[in-house]
This record gives C-alpha cells, structure tokens and sequence, in this order.
C-alpha cells in the first residue's frame, strides 16, 4: 500500500521489483494499479473466469406437444419426460395444436392442460398460463423453487 503516487513513481517501483504495473481498476477516481506479475494475474482471472463458467447452468426450454384427445395414459407419459426435464432445471413449453374441427373444442384442450399440470405440480409450476395462439394452445412450466 503506497497510497496515490505519480505514474512515473509506480513505473519506476515496479521496474526495480521487476515486475509489471497493472490497472486494476481503470474507472475509479483515482485508477487503482498493482505491482505483480502480469502473467501470473492473467492466469488466476482465466481461472477465475473457468470456475463460474463450470457452476452456472443454462436453462432450455424443452417441449411436449398434446393433442385435443389425448388418452390418459398417453398424459402420463409425456408428463413424466416433462417431470424429468423439470428435475433436470429445464423450462418446459406444453404445447396443443387444434386441427380440423377440434378447433371448436378448445375447452377439451384447456382441460389436457390442466390435467398435464397436474400430473408434473409436484415439480413444476405453471408460469405462463394456457393461451390460445391462433391454431395452437401453449402453457410455460418453470421448475419449482426448494425450500432450503
């Protein structure tokens, strides 16, 4: 710790160390610099930089597609790949086309929704509620927060 010295003292100190200056931080008034080994200091923020990259996950959105008349078995299926994507920290989009005539039936729709949302409610809730978007009916599911 030297406290606020000129540019050229701290070059000078950090030539007979020999050692490199090196900005810490630019923006703060005034700049705060470090005598060290420039080298070595490159190393450690790569490293630094590898960990948090190492840690932090990525979340997907995963889809699962419905139809009107989906069977119950055929829900339970598809409700235990949401459950494992849901598990894995993944968003799933739940998503129902309407073909035809079916499209006069939405409410056979809304119901699968919620029969799907159900199914995966102990791992999953419902960020994004059902929503018809032109032919197509689409529900967000967010992975539940643990209470720790």
């Amino acid at each position: 710790m030297r406290g606020i010295v000129s540019i050229d003292e701290a070059l000078s100190l950090a030539e007979e160390a020999e050692l490199d200056l090196v900005n810490i931080s630019p923006n703060a008034d005034p700049p705060v610099c470090k005598i060290l080994d420039y080298g070595k200091y490159r190393y450690e923020q790569q490293k630094k930089e590898k960990n948090a990259k190492k840690n932090q996950h990525v979340t997907e959105i995963k889809e699962i597609r419905l139809s009107a008349s989906i069977e119950d078995h055929d829900v339970e299926v598809k409700a235990k790949a949401a459950t494992k994507f849901l598990q894995d920290g993944d968003k799933v989009k739940v998503s129902l086309r309407f073909r035809g005539r079916e499209r006069d039936y939405t409410q056979l729709g809304f119901d699968a929704m919620k029969k799907f949302a159900d199914m995966v409610a102990d791992y999953g809730v419902i960020e994004k509620e059902p929503k018809m978007e032109g032919r197509r009916m689409n529900m967000f599911l967010a992975p539940k927060k643990d209470k720790k």
